[in-house]
């Protein structure tokens, strides 16, 4: 099944949706007050506020850690909504405590809402846990005492010398919110006693006490810049105030800077310098996160020792875009959107009534629980959905209300529905009409999805009123489908019909690609590729048999990764047909049919070898061949050329023989016409003898006149050797004869058996004998 094909609704759809009418605004269910975070007195009343706005009337209860809050002499709700906690406790005679979360609960005849999470603490004020240490410095140096407890709300600190407060009047002194007490330019007075008092409303407390010694000393003796302390690591909420301590000593006293790692200017809203170089930034953001780095310099120079220290600024949840109360008709789709920023990236829950919402079936969250999409609603999804963000800095919520369109007279469900396997890429599914309300009936709505697809792949095909049955093609081949049905009326649909899931039946593999080999005689080597189509096989069975018989030989089968087979013991002279198949669960796919002659394919082997070797040796000897036929070319001209040559001096002897010699010449003659008219047949029975011209060697015969006479006898020999006389004497003249030695063209045995035919062969025997 193509994925991505999609087939619309009708049109009437559209402008059904165009035409809905939205839920009033009187109708949301939305607090205009919610409960804030509260620190708690110990046995002290405590007061939770809570306002909600909507249509009467409304309920309001509270949750405190997830259960509702019961009405007691210690609980106690008014009718604004707020919550009295009469007699706060910490911790109860049974166990309890008053502390925990608490969420306001408001409910109406459109759905339920609730509130922010608000965090309720008891005020504590524990021990120290870092008393301020005795310091003994050098005069015009530098003293610091610290101390740290824990406490809620956070104690405030303040510092007394000798049971008295100190004067922090004196810019010598300087107290940090953080609890530390600076003390610059050291002098003999500064000696002392002094001590930590931490206090809240939960109590005061008092540190143990540190003494302070400053010796005399010769404040002009040089001394490098140096650090005692610098800034801490901070992790704070947005609006809160930094310290960023740094304290430096040396002589001359060194310059105290501050720059942020990432070369960002600090800048100078809410800056300020506290004492001799600590930092404050007063109501910190998110963008003053960074690492800060205190330089101690020595003045005109680049003497300079440096520390840091990293800021972290945490911000609470905050809506970029709620979500909205829509109104949707009974069928369609709703979906909510819900966006939040903060540091660190909030996370989003939604609720439905008050209640978490689980996503499955038709409802859906994606984009980190961003979008809700709520696929085919019904009346049951009729409610107020809340989207909570929440981060470590805090938490908030908006909420949104769906109201689902049922009009008057819309049809029933579609009945009886049922789907039915066809193929392996094709269902049909059929239903009945809806038992009431069928007049109004346009179309059917034919709802189609993978089953282990989610709802959001779903796609529609819409069908006529008057079929209750459709084809649904293009499917995949064993793969499980789930189908509901919807009849559609101008003015919405009906609820969904029951959900029916069908699988497509299982498909056999398609033919796979056969190849033949002939490997000799008798054997055939198969081989085989499957194919990528259709089915997956699972092996393969290979049929063979003598063309034109009845009966295969086989099967043989093969898993599925063989891919040859060798036939063996084949009749050469026959034709064979092979047959081959792919099979799987599903069945057997079609065949793959090839014909072998062997005979036919055994002789174009043989042919091919010859060929091949024939190229193989001309291919090697490539350059010997070319020098020999350069050779037999050159050897054939000359052969040419002295048969002309002993053919013209043969004549022209046999003419002069015959002007001596009267009736000789006359037989002469007539030989020469008969053998004219034998054409070179003839001269090559005179020229095969071996000649010398104007004298003779050893082993050579010397050509006389009746030998001549007896080559060259017949008719009309005078007529010829006039004819001849007046070739030669054009062609050839005695000059030339005589200064041509004729031994030097004495034809070799080998040569003159070419030219040679049966008779005069046989004619050179008997000279020879």
């Amino acid at each position: 099944m193509a994925t991505t094909r999609q087939r619309l609704v009708p049109c009437f759809l559209g402008i059904l949706l165009n035409a809905l009418i939205g839920v009033t605004c009187e109708a949301e269910l939305s607090f205009t007050l919610e409960p804030s975070d509260i620190i708690a007195v110990q046995e002290q009343p405590l007061m939770l506020h809570c306002q909600v706005n909507g249509i009467p009337p409304i309920t309001t209860q509270w949750r405190h850690n997830g259960l509702l809050v019961s009405q007691d002499l210690h609980h106690t709700t008014f009718i604004n909504g707020s919550l009295l906690i009469g007699h706060f406790l910490k911790t109860k005679s049974d166990g309890s405590s008053d502390e925990g979360d608490y969420e306001c609960v408001a409910q109406n005849s459109f759905g339920l809402v609730v509130s922010r999470k608000a965090r309720i603490q008891a005020a504590t004020v524990a021990e120290f846990h870092v008393q301020p240490e005795s310091v003994h410095a050098d005069e015009a140096g530098v003293a610091r005492f610290q101390c740290q407890i824990h406490g809620l709300p956070e104690p405030v600190i303040s510092w007394e010398k000798d049971g008295q407060p100190v004067d922090t009047k004196d810019e010598r002194y300087t107290l940090l919110p953080t609890g530390v007490l600076q003390i610059t330019g050291l002098c003999q007075e500064d000696s002392g006693k002094f001590c930590c008092v931490a206090h809240n409303s939960a109590g005061v407390k008092h540190s143990a006490e540190a003494l302070l010694t400053v010796s005399d000393s010769q404040s002009s003796v040089y001394k490098e810049p140096m650090i005692l302390v610098g800034p801490e690591n901070l992790t704070l909420t947005v609006h809160q105030t930094a310290i960023l301590e740094c304290v430096a000593t040396g002589y001359p006293r060194p310059i105290v800077s501050w720059s942020r790692l990432d070369g960002r200017p600090i800048g100078v809203e809410g800056i300020q310098v506290l004492g001799t170089g600590n930092l404050m930034i007063s109501d910190v953001g998110v963008q003053h996160s960074g690492v800060y780095v205190c330089a101690a310099n020595k003045p005109g120079t680049r003497v300079r020792r440096t520390a840091q220290g990293r800021l972290v600024v945490q911000a609470p949840a905050e809506f970029v875009q709620p979500p909205q109360s829509i109104a949707r008709p009974v069928g369609t789709t709703a979906i909510f959107t819900c966006q939040a920023q903060g540091e660190p990236e909030p996370q989003l829950t939604w609720l439905k009534n008050g209640q978490i919402l689980e996503p499955g079936g038709h409802v859906k969250l994606r984009n980190n629980n961003s979008t809700l999409t709520i696929y085919g609603i019904s009346q049951d999804d009729e409610a107020i959905y809340q989207c909570i963000a929440e981060n470590s800095a805090g938490s908030t919520q908006a909420s949104a209300r769906l109201t689902v369109l049922w009009a008057d007279g819309l049809p029933g469900v579609p009945s009886q529905v049922q789907a039915d396997a066809l193929s392996s890429t094709a269902i049909q599914v059929s239903w009945g009409e809806p038992e009431q309300n069928t007049q109004d009936i346009i179309s059917y709505v034919l709802h189609i999805r993978r089953t282990t697809d989610p709802m959001e792949m779903e796609y529609q095909e819409a069908v006529s009123k008057v079929t209750m049955q459709q084809v649904i093609g293009e499917l995949e081949p064993s793969t499980s489908y789930t189908f509901y049905v919807k009849a559609y009326t101008s003015h919405g649909a009906s609820k969904a019909s029951e959900s029916v899931t069908e699988s497509t039946l299982g498909e056999v593999p398609a033919p796979p690609s056969l190849y033949t080999k002939v490997l000799n005689s008798s054997v055939v080597q198969a081989s085989w590729e499957p194919s990528s189509k259709m089915g997956q096989h699972q092996g393969f069975r290979l049929y063979y048999r003598r063309a034109h018989t009845p009966l295969f030989t086989g099967p043989f089968t093969f898993p599925r990764n063989v891919s040859r087979y060798n036939i063996t013991q084949l009749d050469p002279s026959l034709v064979y047909e092979i047959k081959l198949l792919a099979y799987n669960q599903h069945g057997d796919g079609n065949a793959t049919i090839r014909f072998v002659s062997l005979r036919e394919a055994v002789e174009k082997s043989v042919l091919d070898s010859q060929c091949d070797c024939v190229k193989d040796e001309q291919s090697r000897t490539s350059t010997t061949g070319i020098i020999i036929g350069i050779h037999i070319g050159i050897t054939c001209i000359i052969f040419c050329v002295l048969f002309l040559i002993f053919s013209y001096r043969g004549r022209l002897m046999t003419c002069k023989t015959v002007q001596a010699t009267p009736q000789a010449g006359r037989g002469a003659a007539m030989e020469a016409s008969s053998s004219s008219s034998q054409g070179p047949a003839g001269l090559n029975g005179a020229a095969r003898r071996e000649i010398e011209v104007n004298g003779s060697t050893s082993g050579k015969k010397v050509v006389d006149s009746n030998e001549l006479e007896r080559l060259f006898t017949g008719p009309n020999t005078q007529d010829t050797c006039m004819l001849d006389r007046s070739l030669v004497s054009y062609a050839l003249n005695d000059t030339q004869l005589s200064t041509i030695p004729l031994d030097e063209f004495t034809l070799e045995r080998d040569a003159e058996t070419q030219f040679q035919e049966p008779r005069a062969a046989g004619a050179g025997r008997q000279d020879q004998g």
